[in-house]
């Protein structure tokens, strides 16, 4: 087996409350631009889906940062999504341009550590390659 490395960290923390705002201002749109249907069923789930929504946000801005890419061009929110084994733990899904990079930067897993309260989502995501 070869010698696996750190590629990239990454870190973010959210206000659980501007997401909460911006579920309220723009309803299912906002939703829609930042998670996957699945994301979205697993977040509504719940009885307070807004510290789920901040948590998944945090989780895809951690990821871009260990990318090296932010969100954007190289990366967007769609090419990310957070999905959970029956244990709970949280991996991460790559599609369209995120399965790319991941490929061209010779990743070979993202691990990401997601905490949340009611007032905020924190998120640490490592690309090992």
């Amino acid at each position: 087996m070869g010698v696996q490395m750190i590629l990239g960290i990454g870190i973010d923390i959210i206000e659980v409350a501007r997401i909460a705002a911006s579920l309220e201002k723009f309803g299912h749109r906002f939703g829609e631009r930042i998670l996957s249907k699945d994301e979205i069923a697993y977040c509504l789930g719940h009885r307070n889906p807004p510290p789920f929504v901040a948590a998944r946000f945090a989780a895809k801005e951690a990821i871009s940062k260990a990318f090296g890419t932010g969100i954007g061009a190289q990366l967007g929110w769609q090419d990310m999504e957070i999905a959970h084994r029956e244990s709970g733990e949280p991996y991460v899904i790559l599609h369209g341009k995120g399965k790319k990079l991941f490929e061209s930067r010779r990743g070979k897993n993202i691990f990401v550590s997601i905490s949340h309260t009611e007032q905020y989502a924190a998120v640490a995501a490592v690309l090992e390659g």
